[in-house]
């Protein structure tokens, strides 16, 4: 297994290769990426005893949870189901954990559903603690639960990881859950909606500490799940309760600024917007359709925002775009509370093997990550890049023909690293200064 280690002069080797205007040479033999984007797993919820990477061994203080008041707790929380309303206990495990990782799949095995855990933005900046990363029990509605992981490897998961690349310093670009990392994916931001009702936006004291939680904070910024008025729920029809349309750049124009072509797949899409979605389709996992320049019914949604059966199609026709984001249907995407890992990972294997069978692989690099972390612990302290970020740090893997095999990249990423990796490779512009001064994911490719 080969470990990289990027010290400071390659970190400035990469800075210097963001700037360039010919994409690195790595990158050069690159003519299409496609983006996995699954759903709520820390890293080492799913990859913390993977041989070689920065796993639960090396885990220290991290690994015992204190309470609010910041004394180490006897015994992990009861591990609890707090959706739907009212909370119960989940009976399938102890009532008193020892206070340290622990298997959860001893209890709950990958092919069930555990628990779903809190993951918003005021919350997870409270779990992370200033980087000591021992407050997930305390501040999570599921207890115990945060400190499970599950050992996969067997999985289709571990299987690619050991035969491409994985990273295992790629953290979430913002705090808290789905809806704000997708909008970080795509334009490196958070929505805006200034003038959100009242029973949305959260409250501050005169000291500046949150007292009342909200889906908008108060300087505007749309932070955890909202729907778009442009794709919703159909019971949603008063359009003072959804997310205005948002005008801001994303991946998207710059795109289309260089002529070059790209797709976002999205699992259920076309019954959700033909108004009669799937029971688990998710509308905050479709970022792009909060856009103006993208609203139903214009040129450019037609173009740009698919399904996946169109996807399949594409891969098999060889006629993907250059660029592609792929969300999974949500029985498929491993989000804890509504799917498992086993579905989701079968999915992913399926889908890698057609890409090899496309007459599109010879050049293809296919990115697989994690939106967040889903509320679930993890031991790894995030860097800080600025007052959104980045959260806790998530799997990320490296597949294609041109990436190195065997090999594990200890470089930090977030999902700038994607954004800066597509506008390298295809000469587009950056969205804005956080993608602009991400460092590219140069260092999985031969």
């Amino acid at each position: 297994m080969r470990i990289v280690m990027a010290g400071l002069a390659g970190a400035a080797l990469l800075a210097g290769a963001a700037r360039a205007d010919t994409p690195p040479p790595p990158l050069a033999k690159i003519g299409h990426i496609l983006v996995v984007f699954e759903e709520n797993r820390s890293f080492d919820n799913l990859f913390g005893h993977f041989p070689g990477a920065n796993g639960l061994d090396n885990a220290g203080g991290a690994a015992t949870q204190v309470g609010r008041d910041g004394a180490p707790l006897a015994s992990l929380p009861p591990v609890m189901i707090p959706w739907p309303p009212p909370p119960v206990a989940d009976r399938r495990f102890p009532t008193a954990l020892p206070n340290r990782p622990f298997d959860a799949g001893a209890y709950v095995k990958p092919s069930e559903i555990s628990g779903d855990l809190v993951h918003r933005f005021y919350q997870e900046q409270g779990q992370i603690d200033g980087g000591r990363m021992d407050k997930f029990a305390a501040i999570s509605d599921a207890g115990g639960l945060v400190m499970g992981y599950y050992n996969v490897k067997d999985s289709n998961l571990w299987r690619l990881a050991g035969e491409y690349a994985l990273g295992d310093a790629m953290f979430h670009s913002a705090f808290g859950g789905s809806f704000l990392n997708h909008a970080f994916l795509v334009c490196g931001c958070a929505f805006r909606w200034p003038d959100a009702p009242a029973k949305f936006v959260a409250q501050r004291d005169a000291a500046g500490k949150i007292v009342k939680d909200g889906a908008v904070t108060p300087e505007g910024d749309a932070v955890n799940t909202l729907r778009s008025v442009y794709l919703h729920e159909p019971r949603e029809t008063d359009p003072g309760q959804l997310v205005p349309p948002q005008t801001m750049p994303h991946i998207g124009d710059r795109l289309d600024a260089k002529g070059v072509s790209w797709a976002w797949y999205g699992g259920g899409y076309a019954d959700a917007a033909a108004g009669h979605p799937g029971a688990l389709f998710q509308y905050h996992h479709q970022p792009l359709a909060y856009f103006a320049d993208l609203a139903p019914g214009t040129a450019a949604n037609k173009a740009h925002l698919k399904d996946y059966p169109d996807l399949l199609a594409d891969i098999a026709a060889g006629t993907l775009p250059k660029v592609a984001f792929y969300k999974p249907y949500g029985s498929l995407n491993q989000h804890p509370g509504y799917a498992n890992i086993t579905d989701g990972d079968a999915h992913l294997g399926e889908l890698i093997e057609k890409l090899k069978a496309s007459p599109d692989w010879h050049d293809l690099l296919v990115i697989v990550t994690y939106d967040e972390n889903g509320g679930q612990w993890d031991h790894v302290p995030p860097p800080h890049r600025d007052a959104w970020g980045p959260g806790t740090r998530v799997p990320l893997l490296a597949i294609g023909p041109t990436v190195k095999r065997h090999f594990i990249d200890h470089t930090q990423y977030d999902f700038g690293s994607i954004l800066r990796t597509i506008e390298l490779t295809f000469g587009a512009e950056p969205v804005n200064a956080r993608d602009g001064n991400a460092t590219p994911m140069t260092n999985f490719l031969e």
